[in-house]
């Protein structure tokens, strides 16, 4: 009987340390923190010590011919520092330029003092207390003023910014001493910074999706996705008691039809949704006047088309969102901004290439969406289009803050990286490819 007794109390001691070793290994438990330390995960030590502050961001003052003198061509040479007080308005008719107009909201962003205000990032003199350094190159509006075509002889003042941004940052210690991990660049437009960005690629970048960067300059491991900045006015008085009936436009879209790459099935699509008397398929090219009659289609329409546009993503997108016009993304492989804490499925729709093209499938489909459903997906983007919104003074939770917080998140991967690269002998891997 003893022995008995004594068999099922070794059983129990045993299934008992079965079961705390399981928990402490595998399980939700947290108690390695306390009796095993060196076990703790490094990212999650890593992010905890800068998500309960804000951001502290070093920025560079470089010539405002890097970046505000190209907005009014005016002393691009000049050096002394941009303020909140001196610094210039977007300009109001400036276009489609307005859509990679992030780099410009970001570097305002760190101008204002923020005073009573909840700002996500924190502009600091001192750079030994930065976490990250801002370079405040506007890359995108500098492809877009000098020489887009690529084949303009002004092309040749972009290709001189980049080698001259280059030879600043070579010099710089704070560069030199991460390799510029720690550094954040816009990159909003598919061509931006094309060609120099290979020398930068250790860096974090802002952009809007992959499209043209190969992987050894830009990967989501590293980078941040940022939203277009949207140009069709933002619907701010939508208050309709029936949101649903009010909008007779099944589906709209008005845009260029002959894209390149991954576009090329907006041409498909013509051919797909003619005949549809409550569909809305029109080719137009980019204009003042047809930027108003897009805005008045969206706020008239239940859903709104996203075909891929040169590359995956486009402006589109986010002039749906902030219309409350539901988006239908066509897409096989999109990365969509801020997607770690907004759900798109909750206000977007979703279709393959393949699923789009199938004749009459998406159209039913919209066809048979009930009003409740439809009515919620509108109402949540009402909640969510302050997320989209770029503005001076920022707001709380408004785009440009919620980037600054997808930057903090990266700071893990920037620390583990640069202590890694201190002593490896091979390069890392997204510098793997360089020449």
């Amino acid at each position: 009987m003893k022995g008995s007794t004594k068999a099922i109390l070794l059983s129990l001691a045993f299934g008992f340390v079965l079961l705390i070793t399981y928990a402490i290994f595998i399980g939700s438990v947290d108690v390695r923190s306390r009796f095993f330390p060196l076990l703790q995960n490094p990212l999650q030590t890593l992010t905890s010590s800068c998500t309960d502050r804000p951001l502290r961001v070093y920025m560079y003052n470089i010539p405002s011919r890097f970046h505000v003198g190209m907005l009014n061509q005016g002393n691009t040479n000049d050096s002394s520092p941009v303020t909140a007080q001196n610094l210039p308005p977007w300009p109001q008719n400036s276009g489609l330029k307005l859509q990679h107009s992030m780099e410009y909201w970001m570097m305002a962003s760190l101008l204002y003092d923020g005073e009573g205000q909840d700002m996500e990032a924190l502009r600091v003199s001192d750079p030994e207390s930065a976490d990250v350094f801002f370079v405040p190159f506007f890359s995108s509006l500098s492809f877009n003023t000098h020489g887009h075509n690529m084949k303009d002889p002004e092309t040749e003042i972009d290709h001189k910014l980049q080698i001259d941004l280059l030879q600043f940052l070579g010099k710089s210690i704070y560069w030199q001493r991460s390799g510029g991990r720690d550094h954040v660049i816009c990159m909003t437009h598919p061509n931006a910074f094309r060609f120099l960005g290979e020398q930068v690629n250790a860096s974090i970048f802002i952009v809007v999706d992959f499209g043209r960067h190969p992987k050894t300059v830009s990967n989501l491991y590293k980078d941040v996705v940022s939203p277009y900045v949207h140009v069709v006015d933002s619907f701010v008085d939508d208050a309709n008691p029936d949101p649903f009936e009010s909008r007779p436009i099944l589906l709209f879209f008005r845009g260029g039809t002959i894209r390149k790459d991954e576009g090329i099935v907006r041409a498909k699509l013509a051919k797909i949704l003619s005949g549809y008397d409550d569909v809305h398929y029109e080719q137009s090219v980019a204009s003042t006047e047809n930027i108003e009659l897009s805005k008045q289609g969206m706020r008239l329409s239940k859903f709104c088309l996203h075909p891929a546009g040169d590359t995956p993503s486009s402006c589109r997108l986010f002039d749906a969102i902030v219309s409350h016009c539901v988006p239908v993304i066509v897409s096989d492989r999109i990365e969509l901004p801020f997607e770690d804490e907004l759900d798109y499925t909750q206000f977007s729709l979703f279709f393959s290439v393949q699923e789009a093209l199938r004749p009459n499938y998406m159209v039913e489909q919209l066809q048979g969406f009930k009003k409740e459903r439809w009515t919620e997906m509108w109402q949540k983007l009402k909640n969510v289009s302050l997320h989209f919104e770029f503005q001076f003074p920022p707001r709380k939770e408004d785009g440009v803050n919620m980037l600054w917080r997808q930057v903090k998140h990266k700071i893990p991967v920037v620390t583990l990286a640069t202590h890694r690269s201190r002593r490896l002998k091979i390069p890392d891997r997204w510098r793997r490819g360089r020449h």
